[in-house]
């Protein structure tokens, strides 16, 4: 994965570790089960069943939804209006991190640990509420909410080390394909991701940033999400320990 990472200054003050901070709006520590993250492309026959589920999926309180199109299609004759180099190398860093020799469209990754197809909804289903119930889910407190013209992260204590990753995506965008294998179709994506930086660094103990709220509003009209995650020493991402929307 390959992101913008906000010089340190921008987080500070780093304010003491105190009770977490919560405001009206704010998720609830907690709250989500988990994080589905679907690879998919506009050019690729067999995911719009994918993006089906995956609309479904962003309608449930306790799961976190995001759509990364990726761009290895675009050669088939239409070039994804929502994919990115970014979510190709993301995909990439995930197979590196399952041992895999190469990827495949659609995939759900599920909290960072393990896959499926993404067009099936009962599996997807089954391992985020295994993951949930067997401890490995999302096991560390993540809130955040805007405050004035403040952006406030609060990360719970925990074990081991992950970055603190701001997620832009989409609400909901329609996309006519006029081209390629899905010709003639109309599909409304839901949760497209658009840009992706590294806001900050957690080492296991309590840590509560605030940051400008330019970090917002530099993605005017976008959703944003936290995601509290492992990183490889190379760059490969690894298992989300926490989430939340803001």
């Amino acid at each position: 994965m390959t992101a913008r990472t906000l010089l340190l200054a921008l987080a500070l003050p780093v304010l003491t570790a105190t009770s977490v901070l919560a405001a009206p709006g704010a998720a609830a520590a907690g709250e989500l089960k988990g994080v589905v993250e679907l690879f998919t492309s506009q050019g690729c026959s067999s995911c719009p069943p994918a993006d089906e589920e995956l609309a479904r999926l962003a309608e449930q309180d306790d799961v976190l939804a995001l759509s990364y199109h990726v761009d290895y299609w675009n050669y088939l004759g239409w070039a994804d209006t929502l994919s990115s180099k970014a979510n190709t190398q993301r995909q990439y860093g995930y197979a590196k991190t399952f041992n895999r020799n190469g990827v495949y469209t659609p995939q759900a990754v599920i909290n960072g640990q393990s896959h499926v197809n993404g067009a099936d909804g009962a599996a997807i289903s089954n391992m985020v509420e295994k993951f949930s119930t067997e401890g490995a889910g999302l096991t560390v407190d993540v809130s955040a909410f805007m405050n004035a013209d403040e952006l406030r992260i609060s990360i719970g204590d925990g074990v081991g080390k992950a970055d603190i990753i701001a997620v832009y995506f989409d609400d909901a965008t329609t996309v006519e394909i006029d081209r390629g294998e899905n010709t003639g179709r109309t599909i409304t994506y839901r949760h497209s991701v658009r840009d992706m930086e590294t806001v900050g660094m957690w080492n296991g103990h309590k840590v509560n940033l605030k940051l400008p709220g330019s970090v917002i509003s530099a993605h005017p009209g976008r959703r944003c999400a936290i995601l509290l995650q492992e990183v490889s020493k190379d760059g490969y991402p690894g298992r989300i320990l926490g989430a939340t929307e803001i």
